[in-house]
């Protein structure tokens, strides 16, 4: 079993001072990975070629390792600024904006969980795996103390008590405003809007001691061959009588928040136990496996 330790500051710094500036730069380190919203972590590979750091083994195999620490922020540092925090915003548009910083960004980096560094099985390469977890992230994103109001409805109704709620959206669909469909796209926090576009569910209305909005999920994970036809793990999360809606539309600059049919928004809305299904977090969305993982970009 691979050993998995945390990266600290301390660690970095030591690293970035074993190796000076003409070793590092003459180093070749690549980084692969994507962003894994149905894990909700940042699985990244970082890889050091020995030969371009005229790096002899055994002897400088802690010299490589120190590479490999000194380098993983900064090539890491593109992917985590470019994580859409919401429809109009990166968490690079919230650190120009004041509303983060790009030190929190790379504390956050340096919390990562890692795999200790092997060797590639010709022994050319320095390999490190390095998971970073979004839900801390989100936690840190979400401010408020108190849940915002949920909406009601203006009359009172009799509606079933669901357990959860799960939005199917594996497919192309209408985007609002515009003349065109898109595959959506998650993100840390998605909105929720009804065919009215009256605001179902955001960031705020959540119950702040918990760290995620909605659990990103395959359609697969939906439609089991089980008493619920849910996922283990899903159903732990909806129970065992759930809300399903089949998304309508998209909207926003980035596809990433939800249009439901107004009719699925009142049997939401109309409970106050329906209510605390959003307050609670106690929302699945079911995309595309391919739309589940972000590659980095090259």
């Amino acid at each position: 079993m691979k050993r998995i330790t945390k990266r600290t500051p301390a660690m970095f710094a030591v690293a970035v001072f074993l190796v000076s500036g003409a070793v590092l730069a003459a180093a070749e380190v690549d980084i692969d990975g994507a962003v894994e919203w149905d894990t909700m972590e940042i699985r990244a590979s970082v890889a050091l070629d020995l030969a371009s750091a005229d790096i002899k083994l055994p002897s400088g195999r802690l010299q490589g390792q120190a590479i490999v620490e000194g380098e993983y922020l900064r090539l890491l540092r593109p992917a985590i600024l470019s994580l859409p925090v919401d429809s109009s915003s990166t968490l690079e548009d919230l650190i120009r904006r004041g509303e983060y910083s790009l030190m929190e960004a790379e504390n956050l980096a340096l919390g990562a969980r890692t795999v200790p560094p092997s060797l590639s099985a010709d022994l050319s390469k320095m390999l490190s795996s390095y998971f970073l977890s979004l839900s801390g992230l989100s936690a840190e994103l979400i401010r408020h103390s108190r849940p915002a109001e949920i909406p009601h409805a203006l009359a009172a109704a009799a509606v079933p008590a669901y357990t959860g709620i799960i939005i199917i959206a594996a497919e192309e669909l209408p985007v609002h405003g515009m003349n065109r469909r898109e595959r959506p796209l998650p993100c840390l926090f998605p909105k929720i809007w009804d065919t009215d576009m009256n605001l179902i569910y955001e960031r705020n209305m959540l119950d702040p001691s918990l760290k995620t909005m909605v659990r990103y999920v395959p359609q697969s994970a939906v439609f089991q061959e089980t008493p619920s036809g849910l996922a283990g793990e899903i159903a732990g999360l909806v129970g065992g009588n759930p809300l399903r809606i089949l998304a309508r539309g998209v909207f926003g600059a980035r596809p990433t928040d939800y249009i439901i049919d107004r009719e699925d928004s009142l049997l939401i809305i109309s409970s106050g136990a329906n209510r605390r299904l959003l307050s609670e977090g106690r929302v699945v969305i079911a995309l595309d496996d391919r739309d589940l993982k972000s590659p980095f970009a090259p």
